[in-house]
């Protein structure tokens, strides 16, 4: 989308609502059918949010000029839905996740969010994972790319052939439902393009699902499939790919080490950088010690170059190579359920009474720990030593409740009670409180998260973040705080941050509702409908009676030409949030239902967020009736969201849209000198208006360029037609 001169028009327009096609203008008045509109949708920015495109959401450079754009499928399939109890395994998801979250981690991959795509059991079908792979991968890679394809699951042998096996394999059908290794050898040679390509699989486990399955037959053939990648398999000749709960709280051990490698760990000669050479030797040397040589990851070093650039940590980065040492183990030990840890400034994991944390492959010497829980003083941050070979145990205890001096908490109250009020005048006596409140208590984590709420409410951004970066710091386990942080980020446009945020307050909270209805619009807005989709059922499913997963829901649905679907979860949300706007007094929607509206902010409670919502809605179920070529039942929810959003451009120019199509059918079917022919003038003209709205409301937009067109036509016709 273009952008928009001058702030005050950027700020009003900076909530993305996907609604409708774009349509080219064409020498007749045809308009374009749905399938060419869902066509349309899936080659161009269908965002609603007329702010110029960060250029960080796009992927920043690790090291200036060093890394290439970057892309990946991460895949791991724990439960199959045709498989029986003794072949279901545990940790796949978990590894999934934590390849994703590492991936996309500014200490790690730094892959932007909206580049790494997660298929996660029943995500993972057969048709899915082919999609992605015969599709989305070829379609967006380049040349000088960077991919990385990440597996876990099963694999297995049929009639000598290797396969990995979907969500949905069927062992009676497998050539038809499962995914040929020659196949995904050949799309990643070929169809997939980059300079640096990676495959990590983890599909050697225990209960083969084939009589016929050979481990070492299995290793060889996901080894062998294409000399440019750099393969690194779980394991080799006969041997399983083990997993537990002893590595970092459930994980398989080959993916715990990756991981681990990826975030650094793996970097011999602390430049910060992970190459393949240096995941492989870490991952290899760490497993094989950690299962007395049953497991040895094995690498296929073909023709890739051994430099390539898996991770960078920043952080890591040292003035002078170290020597290769043996690396430690971490057995972390707490008096209270919950514990997080935190090594070297970041979560490696949640630590119980019951259940210490096993954390191996440690770098000897000194690191920082640092035990957290929400309420109480932090254990730490102090240093541990890590002795090569050897397990050190330590044990965390979170004993002090935080105090808070009674005038903090006092100012804190105040603050609050201004910012629910809304209105810039109490937004403002609200910021003043709660600078009042972290000045008299500098670790009042919960201040610094209202005072991020009230800076992103008063359009402050820098400020905002500040803030929120200052209560995450304070409390890293402060999930709310988290949540807030990539609401206000939304509001900003930073997506891929957005995403980093949700997706770590989700490891402490998966089924928190708000964050994956924001999960679900973040993914929406970078035009990744079938990953909003996801989230937003499991938002859906979450929390029900939240109407913003149901609207988001069916944004992604219509972007995905779903669009019956789509008017079902659109008139969900409509009756979920059936009240009266007016009744909420001076506190706009934002603030009394900042849990439903967070992410989209107005200034100072200028336009009614209420208002807004409802008319969006009806416009959604207005583009869905179109869709689905009724255009008499689209005419009202059209004319409902115009009355609730007078001047919305995309409301004005699907109702031009909708017009012209009935003006086209009315002259197919009409003799033009018939009484009848009154109603298609009539038709054009109404169809006129709502075009010259989409000029007046903004004229640098291509809409308006294509309304611009349809005018002059309209004004042709009209000036040749016999019945003015």
């Amino acid at each position: 989308m273009p952008s928009i001169s001058g702030s005050s028009t950027l700020r009003l327009a900076r909530r993305a609502w996907m609604i409708a096609a774009l349509l080219a203008a064409a020498p007749s008045f045809q308009a374009q059918t749905p399938s060419e509109t869902a066509s349309q949708q899936s080659s161009q920015d269908t965002s609603r949010d007329l702010k110029p495109v960060h250029p960080g959401d796009n992927g920043k450079p690790i090291v200036p000029g060093a890394v290439p754009q970057s892309y990946a499928l991460v895949i791991g399939i724990a439960t199959y839905q045709n498989l029986p109890a003794s072949a279901q395994l545990h940790y796949p998801g978990r590894d999934a996740q934590a390849i994703y979250t590492t991936l996309i981690s500014e200490q790690g991959g730094q892959f932007p969010a909206s580049h790494v795509h997660l298929l996660i059991d029943s995500q993972a079908t057969q048709a899915n994972v082919m999609h992605e792979l015969e599709s989305w991968l070829p379609s967006v890679t380049a040349p000088d790319d960077r991919v990385l394809i990440y597996f876990a699951g099963h694999g297995f042998i049929s009639g000598g052939s290797g396969y990995l096996a979907p969500y949905d394999i069927d062992l009676h059908n497998i050539a038809a439902t499962a995914i040929p290794m020659n196949t995904l050898g050949k799309l990643i040679g070929t169809s997939i393009k980059g300079k640096w390509k990676v495959l990590l699989t983890d599909a050697c486990h225990s209960g083969a699902i084939t009589p016929e399955t050979d481990p070492q037959q299995l290793n060889q053939l996901l080894l062998d499939m294409h000399q440019s990648i750099f393969s690194l398999t779980a394991s080799r000749d006969r041997e399983q790919s083990f997993e537990s709960a002893d590595w970092g709280g459930g994980h398989g051990i080959f993916t715990y080490y990756v991981v681990q490698g990826l975030q650094g760990a793996a970097d011999a000669n602390g430049d910060g950088v992970v190459t393949a050479d240096e995941l492989a030797e870490y991952v290899h040397t760490n497993v094989r010690q950690a299962t007395n040589s049953r497991q040895n990851p094995t690498s296929e070093r073909g023709s890739f170059d051994p430099n390539m650039l898996l991770a960078f940590n920043p952080d890591r980065v040292k003035s002078a190579p170290q020597a290769a040492l043996d690396y430690g183990t971490l057995i972390v030990q707490s008096n209270m359920d919950d514990t997080e840890f935190w090594l070297d400034g970041k979560k490696a994991g949640v630590v119980s009474k019951s259940a210490a944390l096993r954390l191996p492959g440690l770098a000897p010497g000194s690191h920082t720990i640092k035990a957290v829980h929400l309420g109480y003083e932090p254990d730490g941050p102090r240093e541990e030593m890590i002795y090569p070979g050897q397990e050190t145990t330590v044990s965390v205890r979170i004993l002090i409740p935080r105090r808070r001096d009674q005038g903090a908490i006092d100012l804190l109250d105040e603050g609050v009670q201004f910012y629910k009020q809304g209105l810039e005048s109490n937004y403002r006596k609200a910021e003043a409180k709660l600078n009042q409140a972290v000045a008299v208590d500098p670790n009042y984590s919960e201040a610094y998260m209202y005072l991020g709420r009230v800076e992103d409410a008063l359009w402050e951004d820098e400020k905002a973040t500040a803030a929120f970066q200052k209560a995450i710091a304070i409390d890293p386990d402060y999930e709310e705080a988290r949540v807030s942080y990539a609401a206000a980020l939304l509001d900003q446009g930073g997506l891929d941050e957005a995403v980093r945020q949700l997706n770590a307050a989700l490891e402490k909270m998966p089924n928190d509702g708000t964050a994956l209805y924001l999960l679900s619009q973040a993914y929406a807005r970078q035009g990744d409908f079938a990953a909003g989709k996801q989230a937003a059922i499991r938002a859906t499913s979450a929390a029900p009676g939240n109407g913003e997963g149901h609207f988001w829901l069916a944004e992604c649905e219509r972007h995905l030409n779903e669009a019956a679907e789509a008017e079902a979860e659109y008139r969900i949300y409509l009756k979920q949030t059936n009240f009266n706007s007016g009744a909420l007094g001076n506190a706009n929607y934002y603030v009394v239902g900042f849990l439903l509206g967070m992410g989209k902010r107005h200034h100072a409670a200028q336009q009614d967020i209420w208002r807004e919502q409802q008319g969006q809605a009806n416009l959604g179920i207005c583009d869905c009736e179109w869709l689905q070529k009724r255009n008499e039942a689209a005419i009202p929810f059209c004319e409902k969201a115009l009355s609730l959003m007078p001047a919305d451009l995309w409301a004005n120019y699907r109702l031009g849209i909708i017009y012209i199509d009935q003006a086209n059918a009315r002259a197919q079917t009409v003799n033009t000198a018939s009484a009848n022919a009154g109603s298609v003038t009539d038709l054009l003209k109404a169809a006129r208006t709502r075009f010259a709205n989409v000029v007046t409301v903004n004229p640098d937009t291509d809409e308006a360029g294509r309304a611009r067109k349809y005018i002059a036509q309209i004004d042709a016709a009209l000036a040749s037609s016999p019945h003015p």
